[in-house]
């Protein structure tokens, strides 16, 4: 009778090789997601220079802002794991907003706060911040562009600050089905976009993370009322604790009608 090899030592060996198998099929699974996403951006772009993506986060929360991010990025960055902000563990967007902010060419956030969208409604107060993002976004890029010519020890010219954005070679990506009205360029609304498109999804990271860390700085402001667990949106715990403890500033009355 031949002896079987699988000792513990071989057993373990064996268990090592395939959790790397799988570890490495998972990233193979991820690397072709990727790309796929890519492709689907590249497909709308078409060859325009600046691709900008944008999207938000808060629309539905009772209380706190709307924040819109805002992000180009490399051509074929290959950022693993981006996808809808929603669709991802609090460590892995907090992960990413750091790779996306390190890696980007540029980025932005705005912020409309609740007063605002009591004022003039969630929609637009959420393509307020939308345009704020952007002009934060081309700011930075200006900036950027500019500091890296100084180091170059190349001259300045006005030419420099009108390099983006231009309409012959911007896109604007999007998410949902409408486009952002003030922002005189080529835009694409593009429905479920935080998932198809890297750009978009970077944008949704940036907005996501950016409002879940206001949120917990509230939460340390207020700490009756939960929102490091709830983030602001009508849960059980948050509209109990509006009825017991009343109304903050930073609620949304108009939200807050039915109670």
């Amino acid at each position: 009778m031949n002896e079987s090899p699988a000792g513990p030592q071989g057993l373990r060996a064996a268990n090592a090789v395939t959790k790397e198998q799988k570890k490495q099929a998972k990233l193979d699974k991820e690397l072709a997601r990727l790309k796929s996403m890519w492709d689907a951006e590249h497909l709308l772009a078409d060859g325009t220079r600046f691709v900008f993506g944008i999207d938000e986060a808060g629309r539905g929360p009772l209380c706190g802002p709307v924040v819109a991010g805002c992000c180009i990025l490399p051509p074929d960055a290959g950022i693993l794991w981006l996808n809808d902000s929603k669709k991802l563990s609090e460590s892995r967007r907090e992960e990413l907003y750091e790779e996306i902010t390190r890696t980007a060419i540029a980025w932005g956030v705005g912020i409309t706060g609740p007063e605002r969208i009591d004022e003039i409604n969630i929609l637009q107060a959420t393509f307020e911040a939308m345009r704020q993002a952007f002009a934060n976004c081309t700011e930075y890029y200006h900036s950027k562009h500019i500091d890296r010519l100084k180091a170059q020890g190349e001259e300045l010219s006005m030419d420099v600050l009108d390099d983006i954005p231009s309409a012959s070679d911007t896109l604007i990506l999007v998410d949902g089905n409408r486009m952002i009205p003030g922002l005189e360029l080529r835009q694409r609304a593009v429905i479920g976009g935080d998932a198809k498109c890297p750009s978009i999804s970077a944008a949704s990271i940036l907005a996501k993370v950016t409002r879940d860390r206001m949120m917990i700085a509230y939460d340390r402001e207020y700490p009756q009322y939960g929102f490091a667990q709830h983030k602001g949106y009508g849960t059980k715990q948050h509209i109990d604790a509006i009825r017991s403890l009343g109304i903050l500033p930073i609620h949304r009355r108009s939200f807050l009608k039915n109670l």
